[in-house]
């Protein structure tokens, strides 16, 4: 039996220890292990490398992944879908883990249709899949917005501002109320509940005037109730389709000064947030992840995601896990807006 392993679309922390872990369950079964490069990229242009646990040994707690990445979607042009399939069979490959969040495991179950023997696990900061209670990344993701918005209270205080930090997402809003909870901010604007400027200003001012200063986390991806549409500053689109987002956080800034007169500083934490070491929590999480996929493999069970419900590793159709995504639910919402009202 001869494994495949790829992670595809943004990168997060954890990715290097599900790789490791592949191997390891692999190696133990008897299985081999073939890295694919850049993701669904790598099966088109049949660029992998064999892995052994000893290349893999010592990636445990790196942030990244050794297999590179890339947005590339195989879908958009069926002659790509074509040659993933022959590349697959031309490495020798006989099932495939791929690594990777909505876009990537879209792909795979598509793919799954056409005959690939696939199985999924879920990988995105954004915390959006469905059918797994958490995603990989998702937790050093808010640890890591966590501490630097920490970082800025302390200087917003220090200089009697109001400082507007952006995080990363674009239709959920896990990031920015997890980490905004966390570090005590005081307002937090989701996706999932548009905003209205004069509520915001309000509410700013209503915090200055209480302790001096504000700190407001934004997600990337928030809307105003009376525009729709997500604020950014670029308009391009990637192969998937997706809007590149950036520039709320910056615009929110400007209309606050203008509208209260405070002074007001933006701070976009971007990419900060995707890298460096995993958490504990996902290292484990992704060792779990890891060999919990070579099982499936190893059982045959193929068209599945490797999900965590509750404490326990279960198997879940790869169909439910892309159907829809994961926003933040109102109950949550309601049990925390106490702090931000």
């Amino acid at each position: 039996m001869k494994i495949g392993v790829l992670t595809g679309g943004g990168d997060c922390a954890g990715l290097n220890a599900v790789i490791r872990a592949v191997v390891k369950r692999a190696e133990d079964c008897g299985f081999q292990v073939i890295g694919v490069k850049y993701g669904w990229a790598g099966l088109i242009d049949a660029d992998a490398v064999p892995l052994s646990y000893t290349d893999v040994l010592e990636i445990l707690d790196t942030g990244g992944t050794i297999l590179k990445t890339s947005r590339t979607n195989p879908l958009k042009n069926p002659a790509d879908a074509e040659k993933v399939l022959a590349n697959v069979k031309k490495l020798g490959i006989d099932a495939l883990v791929a690594i990777g969040g909505e876009d990537t495991l879209g792909v795979a179950h598509k793919l799954a249709a056409k005959g690939l023997k696939v199985v999924g696990v879920p990988k995105t900061i954004d915390n959006d899949l469905s059918s797994t209670d958490v995603t990989l990344g998702f937790d050093s993701a808010v640890n890591v917005s966590m501490d630097m918005i920490d970082r800025i209270r302390t200087t917003a205080a220090s200089h009697d501002r109001v400082i507007v930090v952006e995080v990363m997402g674009r239709h959920a809003g896990w990031i920015a109320i997890q980490a905004g909870l966390a570090a005590g901010a005081d307002l937090v604007l989701i996706p999932e509940h548009p905003f209205d400027l004069d509520e915001v200003c309000q509410h700013v001012k209503k915090a200055v005037d209480a302790k001096g200063s504000g700190v407001v986390v934004v997600a990337e991806g928030a809307t105003m109730k009376t525009s729709p549409g997500a604020i950014s500053k670029e308009s391009g689109v990637d192969e998937f389709g997706h809007v590149r987002l950036g520039g709320v956080g910056e615009f929110l800034a400007d209309e606050i000064e203008k509208r209260t007169g405070l002074e007001t500083r933006s701070v976009t934490l971007g990419h900060f947030v995707r890298g460096g070491s995993p958490s504990a929590f996902d290292r484990v999480l992704a060792t779990r992840f890891g060999v919990a996929a070579v099982d499936l493999v190893k059982e045959g069970k193929f068209d599945m995601m490797v999900s965590l419900r509750g404490t326990r590793i279960v198997p879940v159709k790869l169909v439910e896990a892309v159907a829809k995504l994961k926003t933040v639910d109102d109950a949550l919402f309601n049990a925390v807006r106490t702090f931000f009202e």
